[in-house]
């Protein structure tokens, strides 16, 4: 059991039998009172929103994330196929689990699965990846006091802003948190 003031954004746990993830949390001390804690939660069976309110002192159930290191290797239409860089199994995932980061999920690329009763509840992406550029305005360099940007594709179909001398073929580093351009490599 922890307190739920040490709950966190990314913090794992049991509550009414059902596993959540914290996606924001906040903390609220009225005049007089006891204080309130807020957390926004995904429910990581059914891919659900909710927000939950605990009193300070309340306790929920911590639960215990086991690491797996995996290598993905494609998309079957209804789950991600990985591979267990230990083992060799091949564990599938399904959308909901991942939902929008499988914009990032290039064949070969590493990163973890985290799972709780050997069930993939979550994931872990690299805090960057790098991507062909696929597409490209064509864009002159003019007389620009700050710098100027342009939308281009990648070959995982992301659109990213990036300076005006990428052009197709370049490979450009992305971060995965905020989908900002880095660099080129």
């Amino acid at each position: 059991m922890i307190d739920v003031n040490q709950l966190r954004r990314g913090t794992a746990f049991l509550y009414d039998s059902e596993i959540y993830k914290v996606t924001e949390y906040s903390h609220h001390k009225p005049g007089r009172g006891k204080a309130t804690i807020r957390v926004s939660v995904r429910n990581v069976r059914t891919g659900s929103n909710q927000q939950l309110t605990f009193n300070s002192g309340d306790r929920v159930e911590n639960i215990r994330l086991d690491k797996r290191s995996v290598q993905y290797l494609y998309d079957d239409g209804q789950f991600f196929v990985f591979m267990d860089t230990q083992t060799y199994e091949q564990p599938n995932v399904a959308h909901a689990t991942i939902g929008e980061d499988s914009q990032w999920l290039k064949e070969n690329m590493e990163m973890d699965l985290l799972l709780y009763e050997n069930e993939v509840i979550d994931y872990n992406l690299p805090l960057n990846v790098d991507l062909e550029v696929v597409e490209a305005e064509h864009a002159v360099a003019g007389d620009t006091a700050t710098g100027a940007t342009k939308e281009v594709t990648t070959e995982t179909g992301v659109k990213v802003k990036t300076p005006l001398f990428v052009e197709v073929g370049d490979v450009i580093r992305v971060d995965t948190r905020s989908g900002e351009y880095i660099t080129r490599v």
